[in-house]
């Protein structure tokens, strides 16, 4: 049982009646309780296993509560709380860790979207929109409610999961293109001809991330910080295949040797070393993403640089702030 299935299944058990001893208790509780698991933590996501059991995990669920219940009643929320059993069907209790506090229990529902996002509202314009992280979006709609009585937190919730508007998701496709090429096209392998082995791999590492991001954002989802931004490829409906040729980019390969015995035959289109594995996949993914920026109507450049593309993405901007934002800005 992983982490999600496990505390949707001591809410039910133990959650629900504590719940209906706190409704008995306090009637204007009654209506005002929502229940599930997001936020921090890879069983939000879903991609918990046996080495994630080692620090904050365990039988337990969050109680959310809208600002003014909570500050009347969370107390002995909390209380009631604390009273339900550590251990559940032979799984131990929570073991907490300094970095894992408040991340279950009784909280604020206004203040579980603020610590998260800085706001206790959806984005109400473009650039509020845009001054978003990726990653503290995908913490906000993981996981999974249970109840939700008063709707609050759904609502929240749905507003943040209907994803972009689409010019900002265009704004960041144009980036992560002009990313992509920048970083993976273009200085990997001009980094690789000067033997800057460090600075290579540093562009390895931008074009990974940009890569994972630009999937995301194809898609439609909100990119994970980099512990499972890649991970998180596996469940997409578009370009699944960039999972594994990511992980065959990272494989080890002898790179230094492919451009010590490179011979100009070697080298497609004068610029892409055949012989060199990591830039051949770095440029079978940046086709991928091409062919997949065509399907979804957002290119029609002719290039096979991705930053042709970032440039035909940003012409599809209709806001001319967004428009008129850096290329790589986003």
């Amino acid at each position: 049982m992983n982490g999600l299935a496990l505390a949707e299944r001591y809410f039910e058990c133990c959650g629900k009646p504590m719940l209906a001893e706190l409704r008995a208790r306090y009637p204007a509780l009654d209506g005002q309780f929502c229940a599930g698991l997001a936020g921090h933590g890879s069983e939000c996501f879903g991609f918990d296993d046996v080495w994630s059991e080692d620090h904050d995990f365990g039988p337990s669920f969050c109680l959310w509560l809208p600002k003014r219940v909570f500050d009347a009643y969370g107390a002995a929320c909390q209380k009631a709380y604390d009273a339900l059993p550590g251990e559940f069907e032979g799984r131990p209790a929570r073991r907490v860790t300094a970095f894992g506090q408040d991340r279950v229990g009784v909280l604020c529902l206004e203040d579980f979207y603020f610590g998260l996002i800085g706001r206790e509202t959806a984005p109400r314009d473009l650039s509020e929109w845009m001054a978003l992280p990726e990653e503290r979006l995908a913490l906000a709609v993981n996981g999974k409610v249970f109840l939700d009585e008063p709707g609050i937190f759904s609502r929240m919730r749905s507003a943040l999961q209907a994803f972009y508007p689409e010019d900002v998701r265009l704004k960041k496709i144009a980036a992560r293109a002009a990313a992509m090429a920048q970083s993976g096209q273009y200085n990997y392998s001009r980094l690789a001809r000067r033997r800057e082995w460090t600075g290579a791999f540093l562009a390895l590492d931008a074009f990974i991330r940009s890569t994972c991001s630009m999937v995301h954002l194809l898609n439609r989802r909100y990119t994970p910080y980099y512990k499972w931004m890649h991970r998180s490829l596996k469940d997409m409906a578009l370009l699944p295949e960039i999972y594994d040729l990511l992980d065959q980019l990272t494989a080890p390969f002898d790179s230094r040797s492919a451009w010590e015995t490179a011979q100009p035959s070697d080298f497609l289109l004068g610029i892409i070393n055949t012989k060199d594995t990591r830039a051949v996949l770095i440029e079978t993914i940046c086709q991928l993403v091409i062919r997949q920026l065509r399907e979804q109507g957002l290119s029609d450049a002719q290039d096979l640089y991705l930053e042709a593309h970032a440039l035909s993405v940003m012409s599809r901007i209709r806001d001319p702030r967004i428009a008129g934002m850096q290329l790589l800005e986003g």
